[in-house]
């Protein structure tokens, strides 16, 4: 399937073709409004296309005729008259809803019309444009000075760079009954080299994002183009073959049940001195985890578990609970007799008089202890330094509840799908990096640590990721293509509250698991890293992620603690036999691995400036010797290509174009070529 949800999802607050101008009519401020502005939008863009006539009833030769028009148009000076040909152009991409009646024909329309506009070179037109508004000076400072960045700013690219993701996506996806033609125009497509840097303020960071991550898995393979690769790089350097594919392996692994919290484990015990019979939810749950009956926005488990005891009964899926056996319940004790009463003597809390601590010395202390103790920030937010919400916010703010309460939902949505396209892009270059050379993969990595990558991700699980799993920031009667088909029905709050009937969010699931893939990949094997890990207190952390019941998620949380079991001491791993249990249930374990025991020599004190200078002095000698213009003639490669030999410049004397002629004569015409002689050696 084409994935088009995380980009033309929501149609009131996205980039589609008549986004802009609901939102620019003030009249409508209703879904009725709403309503008749997609009527009379729909009919101006198909005049402007067809002069009244329907797209699916022209032939190929006429829609190409007009797709000719199109580009032609799109090379007028007047921004207004551009703009409106980008809208035509994204109403064709869009597989022309107007016209079609049901979801699979705007999808077998959407397809059509993509292969048509590349074969017609509207994707290089674009690109063109693209790179006009990217050198647009004046755009830029003006929404530098604007106090807020909203869609009015960007509504040129983010047409534009929603028919480029659509294209994009569409071509990449191979469908069965796709023709010759069109799996050759894929190939071609892939081959095409066409990145751009966009870093400014005004800019739809998430089409950004998007766009970017669908290209690099366009162009260079997702996860099993990569396990294939590495299976012919290893046949070429005769290495033995992999015994298996690890994402196989894991969608076969059956989820463990989650460690009971210090919380769980207090009400068990205070259940038993009173003598009651209960269950605990957590020996037996579904597929994954729904969310605790509290407050699923209150983060009470942000507690430090790392002494929490996991007491015996809180175990493994298949374990008994004690508590369910019969328990015989015993007599109240009698009371105790009765005693007479007696003053109270209260003492104070603390000491009896008043310090003499000033607050700016308390500041200078917790900055002193913040930077001694390298620790995972807080969950609180900070100023964002990249305006995110540039490509979301409107230019006129609701007035509305209905209206704000469907904008929060978009905004949340919005910062999802930004995780999302980060996570996934990172995760990809990580591996295809490692695949192609491995310090290329060590100087990225570098890079993530030196930018607080690590403790980045650990804020980012330092909150109620069951609440985050489980979000429902989506409309559904907002979703494409089915908003387009169907009559849109009446929005309340009391439905936008109740959300979708999904228990759990897969985009959310997924940025998790890449999250925590990033960070086994740029800890492994690293001993300053892995300390980090310990330094920042990751375990509660990570011990948290374990509630998600969800294979794949939990063995990349056991990896991380595997990782640094052996640092957290004897006490943390005598109460936490489970999760220890876990990891030996779940985690490849190697010959002599001794994690679970920490012996002196790999506990010894760390140095992380010294390991890291060091393997970036490894990775500065790579770069010279293979990517710098001034290297040494011993490591130069040879260039064997000889068009490029030819292209090279040669530093000759001056004299030498006087005495041109003569050498010519000498050297060449007046020597002999033994041509046969040539034709042997070959």
């Amino acid at each position: 399937m084409i994935d088009l949800s995380d980009l033309i999802l929501h149609m009131p607050f996205t980039e589609n073709t008549f986004c802009e101008a609901l939102q620019q009519k003030s009249a409508a401020k209703t879904l009725e409004a709403y309503g008749k502005c997609f009527t009379n939008i729909q009919r101006e863009v198909c005049t402007v296309i067809l002069k009244g006539r329907r797209w699916m009833e022209l032939s190929m030769e006429e829609q190409r005729a007009y797709v000719m028009r199109l580009l032609d148009a799109l090379e007028v000076t007047d921004r207004d008259k551009r703009l409106k040909v980008a809208r035509a152009i994204l109403y064709l991409a869009q597989g022309v809803f107007d016209e079609c009646d049901t979801e699979t024909d705007v999808l077998y329309w959407s397809r059509h019309n993509v292969f048509l506009l590349y074969d017609m070179g509207i994707f290089t037109a674009l690109l063109e444009l693209l790179s006009m508004e990217i050198d647009n000076n004046q755009a830029c400072s003006s929404a530098v000075r604007k106090p807020a960045i909203s869609l009015a700013d960007s509504t040129e690219l983010r047409v534009l760079l929603s028919i480029m993701y659509l294209m994009v996506e569409t071509i990449r996806v191979e469908m069965e009954g796709d023709s010759p033609e069109r799996k050759a125009a894929r190939e071609a497509f892939k081959t095409d080299g066409w990145l751009l840097t966009m870093n400014a303020p005004h800019f739809p960071m998430k089409k950004v994002l998007l766009l970017l991550w669908k290209t690099i898995l366009f162009t260079l393979g997702g996860f099993e183009e990569l396990q294939e690769m590495k299976v012919r790089m290893r046949e070429l350097l005769n290495l033995p073959p992999l015994p298996e594919d690890s994402i196989k392996v894991v969608r076969n692994m059956r989820a463990a049940s989650p460690p009971a919290s210090a919380m769980e484990l207090i009400e068990q015990q205070q259940q038993q001195k009173r003598g009651r019979r209960s269950r605990r939810p957590l020996v037996k749950q579904d597929s994954l985890d729904t969310y605790n009956e509290r407050d699923p926005f209150k983060n009470d488990d942000a507690r430090d578990e790392e002494d929490d005891p996991e007491d015996v009964d809180s175990g493994i899926e298949g374990e008994v609970d004690p508590l369910d056996r019969d328990v015989i319940i015993q007599p109240p004790p009698p009371p105790p007799p009765l005693r007479p009463p007696t003053e109270r003597v209260s003492f104070p809390k603390g000491l009896p008089w008043a310090p003499k601590v000033r607050e700016k010395d308390i500041e200078h202390f917790l900055e002193t202890i913040s930077d001694q103790f390298s620790s995972a920030p807080t969950s609180k937010a900070k100023t964002d330094s990249i305006n995110i919400l540039a490509d979301v916010l409107p230019e006129e703010m609701p007035i509305t509840v209905l209206q704000s309460m469907k904008l929060g939902i978009d905004v949340n949505r919005h910062k999802e799908i930004i995780v999302k396209a980060i996570s996934a892009l990172l995760l990809l270059l990580l591996k295809h990096f490692k695949l192609n050379h491995i310090y290329q993969f060590e100087y990225v990595a570098q890079h993530l640590v030196f930018a607080n990558c690590i403790p980045l991700i650990l804020k980012f699980f330092n909150q109620n990721i069951m609440s985050y799993i489980s979000a429902k920031n989506s409309i559904c009667a907002l979703d494409y293509p089915h908003c387009v088909v169907h009559e849109m029905p009446e929005l309340t709050a009391e439905s936008l509250e109740a959300g979708d009937s999904n228990q759990f969010c897969w985009r959310n699931l997924f940025s998790c698991i890449n999250l925590l893939r990033i960070l086994n990949k740029i800890t492994k094997w690293k001993h300053s890293r892995t300390m980090m890990l310990v330094v920042f207190k990751s375990a509660p952390i990570l011990k948290r992620a374990l509630k998600v019941k969800q294979a794949m998620m939990q063995l990349y949380v056991l990896k991380l603690l595997k990782i640094q079991t052996k640092y957290l001491g004897r006490q943390w791993r005598k109460s936490n036999m489970k999760t220890m249990s876990a990891i030996y249930q779940k985690v490849r374990h190697r010959l002599n691995d001794d994690w679970a025991y920490g012996n002196d020599i790999d506990a010894r004190p760390w140095d992380f400036q010294a390991e890291e200078c060091a393997l970036r002095e490894c990775i500065e000698k790579f770069n010279t010797r293979r990517y710098d213009k001034n290297q040494n003639t011993e490591f130069t490669p040879v260039d064997n290509c000889l068009q490029s030999v030819l292209g090279q410049r040669v530093d000759l004397p001056e004299d030498f174009h006087y005495s041109y002629e003569m050498w010519l004569e000498r050297e060449v015409f007046s020597q002999p070529i033994q041509w046969e002689g040539l034709l042997q050696a070959q």
